[in-house]
């Protein structure tokens, strides 16, 4: 293993510790990654989610059908068909495939968790630096606002600005990116604070550097792995709030296909046809655990006192 000493160890020989080059950090935190069976597993899953998704997005761009049967077509003579070799997952109340509505139902979900989550971890990066770098009294009223809205229920506080934006998939990305803002912007508040005062900050601060070059270019890459990990984790977070809001009636609107709103159409046949619960049920489980599995082992492989030897 190439390394580099850190400072020269003929002058100060206790100082001279080694540090691993780029290319050998990436694969210790690789082969930490694959030795934890669950995350391989969750990346598998999403590997092929966002596969299904993508071919489904760019086939719709051409202007072909690669599903089965087209996801918003109505037959009500082929309404409540239980699950059989045509209709693999049955179909609904107003006869559409089952199936092919939960395949397209992936790209809508996925592509909300993505985007929800690019919004609150690019303005909660952002308030989350100037607080903990700046401190004082911006420190104080930054995070005394995202205190205050962490204190309302995340769902709830989706709610009220679905009510104010309106119904649709973009306000629903806009709703669940900027409740959870605050989680991100706490997050990297409190690690920045604790590098902030190391050597090659104050180092940075004397040669001159503005702070903005300070933030980004110093600081947060030495803390990206713990925003990596709660990103992974956010998607899944925004997948299921994505879900409550069509559960609601408050999310993607009918025609398109999304699960929480499948869910919720479909709850008053929970005892005539349950399939039509269940299989929307396992496609957002399923996709949430996911998540939830490759977060937890990017937390064990990002963090060098746990990574495999």
């Amino acid at each position: 293993m190439e390394t580099k000493y850190r400072s020269n160890p003929d002058e100060n020989p206790q100082a001279a510790e080694y540090v691993e080059k780029p290319e050998s950090q990436l694969k210790a935190m690789w082969e930490t990654l694959r030795q934890n069976k669950a995350a391989v597993v969750g990346l598998i899953i999403i590997g092929i989610l966002a596969l299904i998704a993508l071919t489904v997005w760019v086939s719709e761009l051409m202007g072909k059908q690669i599903l089965p049967y087209d996801p918003n077509y109505s037959d009500m003579t082929k309404s409540f068909i239980k699950p059989n070799a045509q209709h693999w997952f049955g179909t609904d109340q107003l006869g559409r495939d089952m199936f092919s509505r939960i395949l397209d139902g992936t790209k809508i979900s996925l592509f909300v968790g993505i985007s929800a989550v690019a919004i609150s971890l690019t303005i909660g990066v952002v308030f989350g630096s100037i607080a903990g770098y700046r401190g004082g009294k911006t420190d104080t009223v930054i995070m005394r606002f995202m205190d205050m809205l962490l204190s309302i229920p995340q769902i709830l506080l989706a709610i009220a600005f679905m009510a104010a934006l309106g119904k649709g998939i973009d306000k629903a990305i806009i709703a669940i990116g900027l409740v959870s803002i605050p989680e991100y912007a706490r997050i990297v508040r409190g690690s920045i604070l604790s590098v902030k005062e190391n050597d090659y900050v104050h180092a940075a601060k004397i040669m001159g550097n503005k702070t903005s070059r300070i933030i980004y270019k110093h600081i947060l890459p030495n803390v990206i792995s713990v925003i990596v990990v709660r990103a992974t984790l956010g998607i899944s977070t925004a997948v299921l709030d994505t879900a409550a809001l069509g559960f609601l009636g408050l999310g993607v609107q009918p025609p398109f296909a999304e699960w929480g709103d499948m869910l919720g159409r479909a709850r008053g046949f929970i005892f005539s046809s349950p399939y039509t619960l269940i299989f929307p049920g396992l496609a957002i489980t399923i996709t949430v655990l996911a998540f939830n599995l490759l977060g937890d082992g990017l937390r064990d492989a990002l963090d060098p006192k746990s990574r495999i030897k």
